[in-house]
């Protein structure tokens, strides 16, 4: 049996302003913006070839602390190009890192090890990892 993780609650404060954080600067596709009640709404975004979304909402979502999701990761083939991208759409993110050391020869030295952080609006953090044998 294939256990698939499909959805991450992202607790934020302000739904539009975060929505349009993941939407416009990172590209994430809105997937729906339901509006229930003026108490309620959800909003589900996903990342560009990932098989997991994101939820962000108020009111039919589980109350946590806005800011207090700390550690999300986002995989991609090729680190430089993900972290000029998101420089390019004006999200603060850190220089290129190299967390660790590879085992084994990679063809490229950023492959496993290689990693940018970033924060949404309300303080949840990111980390965007190159792995290219996922390419």
């Amino acid at each position: 049996m294939n256990w698939t993780l499909e959805v991450v609650i992202v607790p934020v404060s302000d739904v539009d302003r975060a929505k349009k954080f993941y939407a416009d600067q990172l590209g994430f596709t809105v997937d729906h913006d339901t509006v229930i009640s003026d108490e309620a709404r959800i909003v589900q975004l996903t990342p560009p070839g990932s098989g997991c979304s994101i939820v962000i909402g108020k009111g039919v979502v589980p109350e946590m602390p806005p800011g207090s999701l700390k550690g999300l990761q986002l995989v991609v083939p090729d680190l430089r190009r993900a972290h000029e991208e998101l420089l390019g759409r004006g999200v603060e993110v850190s220089d290129i890192q190299v967390v660790g050391q590879n085992p084994r020869p990679v063809p490229d030295p950023l492959d496993n090890v290689g990693f940018v952080f970033f924060a949404d609006p309300d303080g949840n953090t990111w980390g965007v990892q190159q792995i290219s044998s996922r390419a």
